[in-house]
């Protein structure tokens, strides 16, 4: 047995001393008897069952912000440091699993936090770091770069968020990206006009001349971006707004993206045992006193408060949902304090229903559960999203998963149909869809087909995919219909098809 807080052990040393001295009633023990047991519920006893190792689909990134004297220019509301702050937040919250890196930087950099897809743990980090605390001034890419560049991981990913200070040696620079394989995406903060700074005192800085110091965009960070492959993008209105377009850039680099390792301990918790002799203890102590048990069930209300209004909301989600009001199932959904299983496989089938593939991606892929069967439906829906953007080879990978664990015929039907557009997209074939004639009859024929779903479920869930399409000619009914359609003839499975679900085949006897 473990302690997760042993913190909280050290309050027994004054009840051990109040038990010593007490007056010999049974009330007084009874209560010191319940003390101790809180506080060993407090202390968190465990039993630990290892280290489990799971699997998951993320991109890697590191983010590194520059704190330098400059980012309090004013020119960008309320001041560059804060905008870049709060941008960072919400692209945190954009990129639930993503393995990121953060790195605080002025004429050195500083690893605030390490690798992680413990995103809260980074937040912490991020509002810890206080100005007034850094002493050193100036701003140097070049050691930056040449920090990232020593990095063991083949490639990088940087989202460098800066105003360049007064760096402009953009030819040596170049050279560390280009031989450190750094993939540069630039967040410029500031405008061409430039700001004046304030110090904390609120006087404006000064050079060693007497003159007022105007802080500008350094104009080497385009062209820097531009010559090393990279992506320069500036402030946008807001920082959420910042975020997504920082967010859509990280999601268009789908090479970088690939299955990152995660370590979690497991254990089983045991603070029940001592809360309930506690509440057992307390409410044969005072069953005549009814101000009391009341004091007791108030208290457990309250803290039971916050859960009874998310099953809350998720249960009219689902009301919304199955009367196919996504907008009405999505505000629920967005209300919901404490992310459940249930929520995310909502939210991830209403954007694919929205057509939003990205976004339902994401929030599958962030699920994690011990249940066979709901780890089947979610590398199904997982496969469609793939399937969707065209990643057939992923989708095969997924489509396998699914018959992994148990028979599925809409899967066997996908799998064998997205092997098939693999092996031709491979060959450089093409893929057999039917297209309209204008964009604007595609859009009217994938709002048809979303709204013929075949695959009904518990839960609300993507489907196995949308309607065919009426063709005159007789060789476009010769065409295959569209990915995923119930209406298609099956494809047989293939012998190549067969090896894939057989190859590797688990019996998870370790699930997430």
């Amino acid at each position: 047995m473990s302690i997760l807080y042993p913190g909280f052990l050290w309050l027994l040393l004054p009840l051990a001393i109040l038990f010593r001295y007490r007056r010999k009633k049974i009330v007084e023990t009874v209560h010191l008897i319940i003390l101790a047991c809180l506080v060993l519920a407090l202390s968190r006893p465990v039993l630990m069952q290892g280290i489990a190792q799971s699997p998951i689909e993320a991109q890697e990134y590191t983010i590194a912000l520059d704190v330098s004297y400059s980012m309090r220019a004013k020119d960008i509301n309320p001041d560059r440091y804060t905008f870049a702050k709060e941008t960072i937040s919400a692209l945190l919250k954009q990129n639930p699993a993503d393995n990121i890196m953060l790195i605080a930087f002025t004429s050195n950099p500083l690893l605030l936090s390490p690798p992680t897809t413990d995103h809260q743990l980074i937040e912490v980090a991020l509002k810890s770091l206080n100005l007034n605390y850094i002493l050193t001034k100036g701003t140097s890419l070049e050691k930056l770069f040449t920090t990232i560049a020593s990095m063991k991981s083949r490639e990088k990913t940087l989202v460098l968020i800066t105003d360049g200070g007064e760096e402009n040696a953009l030819a040596k620079l170049e050279k560390i990206v280009e031989k450190g394989n750094i993939h540069l995406h630039i967040l410029a903060l500031g405008t061409v006009a430039g700001s004046t700074v304030e110090n904390a005192d609120g006087s404006l800085l000064k050079d060693a001349e007497g003159h007022l110091i105007v802080s500008r965009i350094n104009p080497i960070l385009e062209p820097l971006a531009e010559e090393t492959g990279g992506t320069y993008m500036t402030a946008a209105s807001t920082p959420e707004a910042t975020a997504e377009t920082l967010y859509r850039t990280l999601r268009a680099e789908s090479k970088t993206q690939h299955f990152i390792t995660k370590k979690q301990h497991r254990y089983t918790e045991l603070y029940g045992i001592p809360l309930f002799i506690a509440i057992l203890l307390f409410i044969l102590l005072h069953t005549r006193a009814a101000r009391f048990l009341l004091t007791a069930l108030l208290f457990f209300g309250i803290t039971a408060e916050a859960s009874i209004l998310d099953s809350y909301r998720v249960e009219q989600a689902y009301r919304a949902y199955r009367t196919h009001d996504l907008n009405a199932s999505k505000s629920y959904l967005k209300k919901v304090e404490t992310p459940s299983l249930q929520s995310r496989f909502a939210l991830g089938s209403i954007y694919y229903k929205e057509g939003d593939y990205a976004q339902a991606l994401k929030y599958f892929a962030s699920i994690r559960t011990t249940s066979p069967a709901v780890k089947q439906k979610l590398y199904y829906n997982i496969a469609n999203c793939y399937a969707k953007q065209k990643s057939y080879e992923k989708a095969k990978i997924y489509y396998t998963k699914a018959l992994q664990l148990g028979k599925d015929k809409d899967a066997e039907a996908n799998l064998a149909l997205v092997a098939l557009l693999a092996d031709k997209k491979a060959a450089g074939l093409g893929i057999a869809h039917p297209k309209s004639q204008s964009s604007a009859a595609s859009k009217s024929q994938e709002q048809t087909e979303n709204k013929k779903k075949s695959r009904n479920e518990d839960q609300p869930s993507s489907g196995s995919g949308s309607g065919g399409e009426n063709t005159k000619s007789r060789k476009e009914q010769q065409k295959r219909k569209l990915l995923l359609d119930p209406n298609t003839q099956k494809q047989p499975l293939s012998s190549k098809v067969y090896d894939l679900i057989n190859k590797g085949y688990i019996r998870e006897t370790k699930p997430w």
